[in-house]
């Protein structure tokens, strides 16, 4: 596939003049190789997963770092996270040069701890995800966001199967000591059933004959990996008895889709599963968003006792709020923006801003105006939630 900009690199550009190490994280294949490589492409590259150069590090550590002229590309650093104390000591020997060591690494967990010891204050830390739908079109419900099925998606079946192997072979055992991997798996697809839901870590056990302890331990691997997300309830209760649990979302609807056996445009459609597949597709669009752009990840759901339900709340800034409900529809209606009106009403002191977000339909491109103050978004221009 034919090289595709990121949105992260505006943000990469800018770090690179102002700190000596970037570090680029995020799940694996999401293209943090392709990008480094293409917006630095004076550095010299270096996987650190070769065994010949991890034989190399072992053997002489120090000659090994000193021989490498940067900028250099250290792919892969959680293969050898201890070449973190080296650089430290060559960043700090002449802090004024920048732009000098480009990193990417797997798995957050492992990564984060050594950039905590070694790298604070010294490099400027990003997460790349698969690719958004402001990136690029081919992105969709089906195939997901990443490259490699983005490039053929007539393999994605084969792909992700490959995908999924890899991830429990290697970033799955690399951050846990998770022996029983076909448990793993079930574990796996079942929680592609429960997107959208709120969390039940008793409902998820049961079925599986595993503790409650060991599937909060399962999560904490998928977040780490970034393979889901867990979307916390909006921390202001607006004068209502709130629901606490998260809601649960794969962050690839094409990763989802394959758990659920969903292999066509056709069986999607037709599937109980496209309404949770579709908010999840939406809400990893807006992470996406906030990701790419440098700023924080920012999004809740709301749920009270009462049955007010709105999908997502997300920050825009100081006192401001947007409100969003999902619908799996190319026509939304009217009826659709009911929840975001009453819960309105209940928030004082805050600039609200309500959109129904919904399936492109290949018809005009302007925001629809559903109901007074709300409007129809489709999902694929989801950037105007943060255009004044």
């Amino acid at each position: 596939m034919k090289f595709i900009p990121r949105q992260l690199t505006a943000e990469l550009k800018s770090a690179a003049k102002a700190f000596p190490a970037l570090i680029v994280t995020g799940p694996r294949r999401a293209g943090k190789t392709t990008l480094l490589r293409k917006v630095f492409p004076k550095a010299d590259y270096f996987l650190l997963e070769d065994p010949d150069l991890i034989a190399r590090f072992r053997a002489d550590p120090r000659s090994f770092i000193e021989e490498i002229e940067p900028p250099a590309i250290l792919d892969e650093i959680q293969h050898l996270p201890e070449v973190l104390n080296y650089l430290r000591t060559l960043i700090d020997a002449h802090p004024e040069r920048k732009g000098q060591w480009f990193l990417t690494g797997s798995q957050e967990a492992p990564l984060m701890q050594g950039v905590t010891e070694s790298m604070t204050g010294r490099a400027a830390v990003f997460q790349l995800l698969p690719f958004s739908c402001e990136e690029t079109d081919k992105v969709s419900l089906l195939n997901g966001g990443f490259p490699e099925v983005l490039g053929h998606p007539s393999t994605r079946r084969m792909w992700f199967r490959s995908y999924i192997q890899t991830y429990l072979e290697r970033d799955v055992r690399a951050v846990s000591s998770i022996r029983d991997l076909a448990t793993f798996r079930r574990f796996l697809a079942l929680l592609a059933s429960r997107c959208g839901q709120m969390l039940n870590k008793t409902d998820i056990a049961a079925p599986l004959g595993v503790s409650v302890p060991t599937v909060t331990s399962w999560l904490g691997v998928l977040e780490i990996t970034s393979q889901i997300v867990l979307v916390p309830p909006f921390y202001e209760n607006f004068g209502k008895r709130l629901v606490k649990s998260p809601r649960l979302y794969f962050l690839d609807s094409g990763l989802a889709c394959h758990f659920l056996g969903i292999e066509s445009e056709r069986d999607l459609n037709k599937s109980t599963f496209l309404g949770p597949i579709f908010e999840g597709f939406v809400a990893a669009e807006i992470i996406k968003h906030q990701v790419n752009t440098g700023h924080s990840k920012s999004l809740y759901h709301f749920r009270d006792r009462q049955g007010l339900e709105v999908d997502f709340l997300l920050t825009l800034g100081e006192k401001r709020l947007a409100l969003v409900e999902t619908k799996a529809t190319r026509t939304p209606v009217p009826r659709g923006a009911e929840p975001l009106l009453r819960l309105a009403k209940s928030i004082k002191g805050y600039d609200i801003r309500q959109f129904v977000v919904h399936r492109p339909s290949g018809g005009p491109r302007r925001l629809a105006a559903l109901r007074p103050g709300v409007k129809a978004l489709p999902v694929d221009r989801l950037a105007n939630l943060w255009q004044a």
